[in-house]
């Protein structure tokens, strides 16, 4: 519902055509992906129950091998060059492999996995705010600072969320061991439950994070999960 992606590839990049249930009449149809408004991290099923994804139909390739590598960090780990295709189980070993290493692939054992994966959305800022983020950012860290940024849809700039966290002041295992509800030790986009926290906590360390990133760097973090029966 929200066009997950991750390492340079989209579900709206496989999707096909979804079916879904319209909660309030009953009827079921098939919905072209045009229809869902697809955008980063977002469509029009998200925030909202009146529609339930029953199916979902998506085009693979038949000659085992993956999309585009199109991620710096994916295509050094694989030693390709951006572009390339490699056999997709290559790939997929690879995608688990970091992954894992950042704390997101779910083990029982290690509450750094314990989340709901990244927390924020990585910010889109427009090219008339973006001069005010860069200035606010080399007014607390320096001149020479070399700032992440990616093209966004709509002519934005992309910056990267967890590199602000980070430069915010919130470092891995923010606030401490002892916290019910932290950063995770290997990633900072992701909030943990080390074991006994409670939906309050969770929420509160969230407050803390947005509301530290805005004060520094004057830009707003959107959290990436759906709230139920609470708000940031």
């Amino acid at each position: 519902v929200q066009n997950v992606g991750a390492y340079g590839v989209e579900i709206a990049t496989a999707l096909r055509r979804v079916q879904l249930l319209d909660r309030a009449s009953g009827n079921v149809h098939w919905a072209d992906p045009a229809e869902l408004h697809l955008s980063y991290r977002h469509s029009i099923l998200k925030n909202t129950d009146t529609g339930v994804v029953l199916s979902v139909e998506l085009g693979l390739l038949d000659d085992g091998l993956s999309a585009p590598i199109r991620y710096g960090e994916l295509a050094r780990t694989l030693g390709a060059r951006e572009g390339d295709r490699l056999p997709a189980g290559q790939v997929r070993d690879a995608v688990l492999d970091l992954r894992s290493r950042k704390g997101m692939v779910l083990n029982s054992q290690d509450h750094d996995t314990w989340s709901a994966g990244s927390f924020f959305t990585n910010p889109i800022v427009s090219r008339d705010q973006l001069p005010s983020v860069l200035d606010a950012i080399r007014s607390r860290l320096g001149d020479e600072v070399a700032v992440p940024q990616f093209a966004a849809a709509d002519g934005g700039v992309k910056l990267s969320a967890g590199w602000l966290i980070e430069r915010a002041g919130f470092g891995r295992g923010y606030p401490g061991a002892d916290a019910r509800a932290r950063l995770s030790t290997k990633h900072t986009l992701a909030l943990t439950n080390r074991g006994a926290a409670r939906t309050a906590d969770l929420v509160a360390l969230a407050r803390t994070v947005r509301d530290g990133v805005r004060d520094a760097f004057g830009v707003e973090l959107r959290p990436e999960p759906v709230f139920v029966g609470t708000q940031l």
